[in-house]
């Protein structure tokens, strides 16, 4: 962001991407759309150790009242919620799909993403590949990548100033819920 910009966050903090493809995947405006617009959410790569971040994630995401769905070949049933091997194999409509897995797979998750009918293809801290990511906006996808879906929802909804976290958004006001 320039000197001369009217936004109070630089959304810079803690990513590789140029400032043009912030602009382009870390869109604030579209991030609260998603979030207040998504009610299922499919984890592809949702472990179900309690030690690995997919699963903090997953967790957090549930008590928020999304309900999540876990896409992982090697799991049977993850939150109470049974597992998929893949996105096509979810019998019913998902909103988002969140990616927990190394950037050279997102190609085959967004194909997929685009097959199901999702609204949006989110690539996780570091999942970075823009052709998985055009491969979504071309088919009308919304595209957040290299942002955890987690903290995002803490900064919007207000809670992640609770543990201590900036959240890079500055108010006198008691913090609230956006959605």
């Amino acid at each position: 962001m320039g000197s001369g910009s009217s936004l109070a966050v630089d959304v810079s903090m803690n990513t590789v991407l140029s400032e043009a493809d912030r602009a382009k995947y870390m869109d604030p405006g579209l991030i609260r759309t998603v979030l207040a617009n998504s009610k299922t959410i499919a984890i592809v790569g949702l472990s179900p150790k309690p030690e690995r971040p997919s699963y903090f994630v997953g967790t957090y995401l549930s008590y928020e009242g999304y309900r999540v769905i876990p896409v992982n070949p090697r799991a049977t049933e993850i939150f109470g919620e049974k597992a998929y091997p893949d996105l096509t194999s979810i019998p019913f409509p998902v909103d988002m799909v969140n990616v927990f897995r190394q950037p050279e797979e997102c190609v085959e998750i967004a194909k997929q993403a685009v097959q199901i009918g999702a609204k949006t293809l989110w690539l996780q801290l570091r999942v970075i590949n823009f052709e998985a990511a055009q491969i979504a906006l071309d088919a009308g996808l919304n595209v957040v990548m290299d942002r955890c879906v987690k903290i995002e929802h803490g900064r919007y909804s207000g809670s992640l100033h609770w543990v201590g976290m900036n959240t890079e958004i500055i108010s006198a006001r008691r913090g609230q819920r956006y959605f």
